[in-house]
């Protein structure tokens, strides 16, 4: 399944961006010649690396907005591109079958891995040591060596369709995939096992997810127009399931990326437009629009200063939102299923309240409400148990 040949919505928004987003700079970096379909910020927020349809990954400048690096040895589109916690080492994944690793100083591929199938994702582990990648043949979940590239873990019909975004969680220990069979899995490294599986955590295919840097949540993106926070370290959503960021996108929600420090998140989708979303107290804050196709990937700056957006439309657009909070916005609180939005009696910031239980109304926050445990020396909640 190629998420870009999916033609867009045929009833959405047409026009340039918001007049209340003027004071959003913002330049178009040109280079590609067809879709680019991934992007990231590295060296320090000074580059950004871009894959594209084009079969090239190039590496862009951000104070001059110009490619200062091509690597150029697949035959085939990029799905995705990835760089070591280093910089130095770059993997990229592509529909040529290959999965390849290259020396971002000196351009020399490192080597190159063949599969049987299309490379859809690929990732590299926050230590350096793996790398990760999905396919559509066989829904198959690969993990090789970072270095000499041997194979560590080759497991196929990991899921029951193809598997369309891999992360390694902060902590180097597990990885998160999501599949079109709208199903999410954490496979652990060491014990080389599943031990989390949602099934239907969405209700269309799964675009996209991301760990928040602390390893807190995970973040779903869907074609059912929505985003979803999961509590992968306390497990809360096995009770009362995932937050739920929706009415933002008008159709499929394609990309998605957490802020360094988790408050932000943002998302791309078909609609042609950038979200940023407040993740703390679960809101809309921002909507970028201009590209002239759908947006397939986003990335926050580490100081959320700026955006890097890449796009069917063939180019990248570096947002400048340092002063976005300048800006008057109609904050568009979220409608969750079983839920509402109420007031925080401790530190007075807005949380949303489950009603499946009427007779407990909590009266504060989930971050509040863990402050107090550790002030009472409760015990901490007990980790994840192996399955569902």
């Amino acid at each position: 399944m190629d998420p870009l040949a999916v033609r867009a919505p045929s009833l959405l928004p047409s026009g340039g961006d918001h007049e209340r987003l003027a004071k959003i700079h913002f330049k178009i970096l040109r280079g590609h010649s067809d879709a680019v379909t991934s992007c990231l910020f590295c060296f320090d927020d000074t580059k950004i690396i871009s894959g594209s349809y084009d079969s090239t990954v190039k590496l862009w400048d951000v104070e001059h907005y110009s490619p200062v690096q091509t690597f150029d040895k697949h035959t085939g589109p990029i799905s995705e591109c990835c760089l070591s916690p280093d910089n130095e080492r770059l993997i990229t994944a592509s529909y040529d079958k290959t999965l390849k690793a290259w020396d971002t100083e000196t351009g020399k591929m490192l080597w190159s891995l063949e599969q049987d199938g299309l490379l859809t994702s690929c990732h590299i582990s926050h230590d350096g040591k793996y790398v990760v990648s999905g396919s559509d043949l066989e829904n198959a979940l690969f993990i090789c060596d970072a270095v000499n590239a041997k194979q560590v873990v080759f497991v196929k019909e990991y899921h029951k369709s193809t598997v369309t975004r891999c992360r390694f969680d902060p902590d180097n220990q597990r990885i998160a995939t999501v599949s079109s069979d709208m199903s999410v899995k954490f496979w652990d490294i060491v014990a080389q096992s599943t031990t989390i599986t949602i099934d239907r955590a969405h209700t269309n295919a799964i675009s996209d997810c991301c760990f928040s840097l602390d390893g807190h949540y995970l973040c779903t993106a869907g074609w059912d127009e929505t985003l979803k926070l999961w509590d992968v370290r306390t497990g809360e959503f096995r009770s009362h399931g995932p937050i739920t960021l929706d009415q933002g996108h008008i159709g499929i929600v394609g990309c998605c990326d957490f802020s360094k420090d988790a408050s932000l998140v943002v998302s791309g989708g078909y609609d042609k437009t950038i979200i940023v979303w407040d993740a703390r107290e679960v809101y809309k804050r921002l909507s970028l629009k201009g590209h002239k196709d759908w947006v397939t990937d986003v990335a926050m700056s580490s100081d959320k200063k700026k955006l890097v957006s890449s796009s069917k439309d063939s180019t990248l657009r570096l947002w400048d939102i340092e002063n976005a909070n300048e800006i008057p916005l109609v904050i568009q609180a979220i409608k969750t299923r079983g839920s509402k939005l109420t007031k925080c009696e401790e530190c007075e910031k807005p949380f949303l309240i489950f009603q499946n239980n009427e007779d407990k109304v909590e009266i504060n926050c989930v971050f509040c409400r863990l402050a107090m445990r550790k002030r009472s020396d409760l015990p901490v909640p007990p980790p994840l148990p192996s399955d569902l």
